[in-house]
């Protein structure tokens, strides 16, 4: 699978300019919804506490990974990311009752649909809710990417091996690769996201 050749115009030197310096000067906005996201620093050298909203990227040949994350979404659909190689991935962790994860679903929904003709390819995690409940979310926020079912823990088990993520919601971008570029503890800055998935974008072009 190849990133799709078709691409959006890339932004004014001005608008790029803001969306980056987004990522440098994002504030702490909201607290973490999982009780394991209090004020403990992340892991050695990343220099900023979970749940804040910041923003940590790796560059090329500094990534972890390859991602392997699989599992079956609330539609009984098999999801398997290893599957998506070649394009840019979006890993949201989420669940319906979440203040945070409420309050950027409707960005995320618009971005998968502004980045969908990219190639780029969007998963929801979803750590406590049953079908019903995720479902019921899904489409109050007319997201129209999958989610799979993670009450278990397996899928953040398997992400913890190559980023740590602290809390609810965290947002993972892989590059074209699978390999982990970014990573955002807590709530997303829509500005910031569309940013460095533009940003790997060009990289993988």
């Amino acid at each position: 699978m190849t990133v799709a050749a078709i691409r959006r115009p890339r932004r004014s030197a001005t608008r790029r300019a803001v969306a980056a310096g987004a990522v440098l000067a994002l504030a702490a906005t909201l607290a973490a919804c999982t009780s394991d996201s209090g004020a403990s620093t992340d892991a050695v050298g990343q220099g900023y506490v979970s749940g804040d909203g910041s923003v940590q990227t790796w560059d090329l040949g500094e990534r972890e990974g390859p991602v392997t994350v699989a599992g079956t979404d609330f539609a009984g659909n098999a999801v398997d990311v290893t599957e998506w190689t070649g394009d840019v991935v979006v890993l949201n962790t989420w669940y319906a009752g979440c203040p945070p994860c409420r309050a950027e679903a409707s960005d995320l929904a618009e971005l998968a649909t502004t980045f969908e003709p990219d190639g780029v390819k969007f998963l929801g995690i979803n750590t406590r809710d049953e079908a019903p409940t995720a479902q019921a979310f899904e489409r109050t926020f007319e997201v129209p990417y999958p989610s799979v079912d993670d009450r278990s823990a397996t899928v953040r088990a398997a992400l913890s091996g190559v980023v740590p993520l602290q809390a609810v919601p965290s947002t993972v971008v892989l590059d074209a690769e699978g390999m982990v570029a970014a990573r955002i503890i807590g709530q997303i800055d829509r500005s910031t996201l569309e940013t460095l998935v533009e940003d790997l974008l060009a990289e993988a072009a």
